[in-house]
Order: structure tokens, then C-alpha cells, then sequence
């Protein structure tokens, strides 16, 4: 295991989940591989910019945004109507003409978990990679788009 491999792995628990300790990311750390040591963990975490953020009054772990993405929460976040999802497929509807926009957003997102996005006037469809992650990433939509639920 490489720092750069063990620095990935905590990228991608991150943005497929809602971590809110380091004991809790150590553990998910540890069921793929990754056995550290509190120490190694917060010098990652600082080294990758890992910062607490408060959504839906929880306190969890982020990574920072790029400054383009940085740029949309605002809009975005007041953009989202609401979710709506199935076992494969979710549809965020958003105010007339914002879908666009909030589907730039997830696209800067980069997760792995989503094949792509849709965009029409006010909906906007998220495809998920397999079935087997759509909740996961209708919680990272939630999460991103600071909505409960």
C-alpha cells in the first residue's frame, strides 16, 4: 500500500460516504486494505484538505471543492427543488433553467459512482454506475446539495 493509493481510498470513502469520525473512516479504511494508525490518518486528512462541514445538522467529513465547483454551491443549492429516485435512476428537479447548472455542478463532482448526467430545463437525470449504487449516490447528492433526506 502507497500513500498515494491509501490517500485515493480515502477519497473515494468520502465521496461515497457520510463519514463522521476518523475512527469510523479508519475502520472503512481497514475493510479495504488499508490498516492505519490515527497519526497517518490526520496527516492524509491534512494533506488532502479534509475539513468538517455541518449537513443537516451533522458534522462530517469533506473534501474541498475545486474553485469552479466552489463557486456553484451557492446557486446550486438554492436552485434544488427536490429528489426523487428509483432502484437505478434519479431525477433532481430543479427551478426553470437551472438543471443545466446543477448538472455542471455534480459533473464537477467526479464520482465514480455516477456514469453521467442529463440535463433538460428543470430536471436533471442522474445515472447511476450499477444499481447497487444508487442509494449511495443519492446520498452524495443530498450531502453535496445540503439537503436532508
Amino acid at each position: 500500500m502507497t500513500k498515494t493509493e491509501r490517500q485515493t481510498a480515502i477519497r473515494e470513502i468520502l465521496t461515497g460516504q457520510t463519514i463522521t469520525s476518523q475512527e469510523d473512516l479508519r475502520i472503512e479504511l481497514g475493510r479495504r486494505g488499508y490498516g492505519v494508525t490515527q497519526a497517518t490518518l490526520s496527516r492524509d486528512m491534512k494533506e488532502l484538505g479534509v475539513s468538517r462541514l455541518a449537513v443537516g445538522g451533522v458534522l462530517q467529513y469533506a473534501l474541498p471543492m475545486d474553485p469552479e465547483a466552489e463557486a456553484l454551491r451557492p446557486i446550486v443549492g438554492a436552485e434544488v427543488v427536490g429528489i426523487d429516485a428509483n432502484e437505478s435512476l434519479i431525477v433532481i428537479h430543479t427551478i426553470p433553467g437551472a438543471a443545466h447548472t446543477v448538472g455542471e455542478f455534480v459533473d464537477l463532482q467526479q464520482n465514480r459512482d455516477i456514469i453521467g448526467t442529463v440535463a433538460g430545463d428543470n430536471t436533471l437525470l442522474v445515472i447511476p454506475a450499477s444499481m447497487a449504487k444508487t442509494q449511495a449516490v443519492l446520498a452524495f447528492l443530498n450531502r453535496i446539495l445540503q439537503r436532508v433526506g
